[in-house]
């Protein structure tokens, strides 16, 4: 089961706490960046997805109709 997405900022708020630490060896930093980033990654797909589906609804003005869009 993948994680919400308040579930990934959380995760990637941790992973920031951690290496603003300087507490980290430098290859534990280097693997936790690059976990970080790839949970952006997700992240911003998330919001992408979300923005197409606003824009997709706002267009169809007064009559709110939802549409399918790809991805």
């Amino acid at each position: 089961m993948s994680k919400s997405f308040e579930e990934q900022i959380e995760q990637l708020e941790q992973i920031v706490e951690e290496l603003e630490k300087g507490e980290l060896s430098l290859e534990d930093s280097v693997s936790k960046f690059e976990e970080g980033i790839k949970i952006s990654k997700e992240c911003n797909k998330t919001l992408e997805e979300a923005e197409k589906k606003i824009t997709i609804l706002v267009k169809q003005g007064e009559e709110v109709v939802e549409e399918e869009f790809e991805a």
